[in-house]
């Protein structure tokens, strides 16, 4: 009588190029325990993780930077949160910049974008206050 189902070796699923790196299969090598010579002891820890893993990148401060520049810019007549914001989006954006002159973030034109819009709403703020200025004056 025939057997109804042949075993046959499974080959090793593939590994992911962005996975955990080059894993060999089976178990990894014994690493020496600790413990007195002669005496069982447990085995060493192995690493933790997965190795070849890139960590994310930081973009919260280029993109709140961009939200702040664009907040400022568009409510520029209230002036005193406006100019907070602005302030505060000028030096996100400057921070964001370095992160992605580091390589921690990608983003370098969205800060640059937040830079731009913080400096704007600064200028339209010290135009108000000009005009205003000169409103009263005459």
């Amino acid at each position: 009588m025939a057997q109804p189902y042949e075993t046959a070796p499974v080959p090793p699923p593939p590994i992911s190029p962005d996975g955990p790196g080059q894993v060999p299969y089976g178990y990894p090598p014994q690493q020496p325990g600790y413990g007195a010579p002669g005496i069982p002891s447990y085995p060493a820890a192995g690493g933790y993780g997965w190795p070849g893993l890139q960590p994310q990148p930081n973009n919260g401060m280029g993109t709140a930077s961009l939200v702040l520049g664009i907040l400022a810019t568009v409510g520029f007549c209230a002036w005193p949160l406006a100019l907070v914001m602005g302030v505060v989006a000028v030096i996100l954006g400057a921070l964001g910049r370095g992160k992605a002159r580091r390589g921690e973030a990608t983003n370098p034109g969205v800060a640059l974008a937040g830079i731009i819009c913080g400096a704007a709403s600064i200028v339209l703020i010290l135009g108000l206050f000009a005009f205003v200025i000169a409103a009263y004056k005459s």
